[in-house]
């Protein structure tokens, strides 16, 4: 069985075991995972892991979330997760960049029956977000161009009700926030964020090892 957890962090034997007494991928997510790998190439590592697409679907139906909003959507897999533990009374406000990848995901959600469902906007997701009207999110899913990681929890904390969730991805960089001598633009960015968060007291947090790092919040009361 090839592991599709993208855990780094877990010895592999574990990892493998971990997968497989997990909810498996359907038929369409299979379908979504293999199109990924034929028509973005190396890209498709952007993709998230089976494990924790599950973990996003169980968080977002346990919280009751209704409105959310995912910055970096790519070919929609972690967008389906979401669409399908919001319900089919949930909306989902996808913000990308990208027509090409996310033609793949607009298929995606009409094959799963999640499409009417999600909204998304395509443009530079910043912009989009300091447009939006002064609605409150009860979940929200970070997952893009690591520079801009500050400016969107910036935008987006405030927008989360209290008890909402705000999760991040890729908080633990393959590892490259441990290492001093990484002074690239994305690493400096993530561990930046990394650093605030855990003194937001507007939050309280989580950072767990699944996939390549992913940062938990929960809005708190001011």
């Amino acid at each position: 069985m090839t592991s599709r957890s993208r855990s780094k962090y877990i010895d592999h034997p574990i990892a493998e075991y971990a997968l497989e007494h997990s909810s498996a991928p359907d038929p369409v997510q299979l379908e979504l995972q293999q199109i990924t790998a034929e028509r973005t190439g190396r890209a498709a590592a952007m993709q998230i892991g089976d494990d924790q697409a599950v973990f996003l679907e169980i968080l977002a139906r346990a919280s009751g979330a209704r409105r959310a909003v995912e910055v970096g959507t790519f070919t929609g897999y972690s967008a389906l997760a979401l669409a399908r533990g919001m319900g089919p009374g949930g909306r989902l406000l996808c913000l990308d960049v990208s027509e090409e990848w996310t033609s793949i995901a607009r298929q995606a959600w009409e094959k799963a029956g999640v499409a009417d469902r999600i909204d998304l906007k395509i443009g530079p997701a910043l912009d989009t977000l300091q447009e939006l009207p002064p609605v409150l999110f009860d979940l929200a899913f970070i997952d893009a161009d690591k520079s801009n990681y500050g400016a969107y929890y910036d935008e987006l904390v405030p927008r989360i009700r209290p008890g909402g969730l705000l999760l991040v991805d890729n908080t633990l960089w393959n590892g490259a926030v441990l290492d001093d001598k990484d002074d690239s633009d994305d690493t400096v960015a993530i561990r930046a964020l990394n650093d605030r968060i855990a003194a937001d007291r507007r939050v309280r947090v989580v950072l767990l090892p699944i996939g390549d790092g992913l940062t938990v919040a929960q809005r708190v009361e001011d």
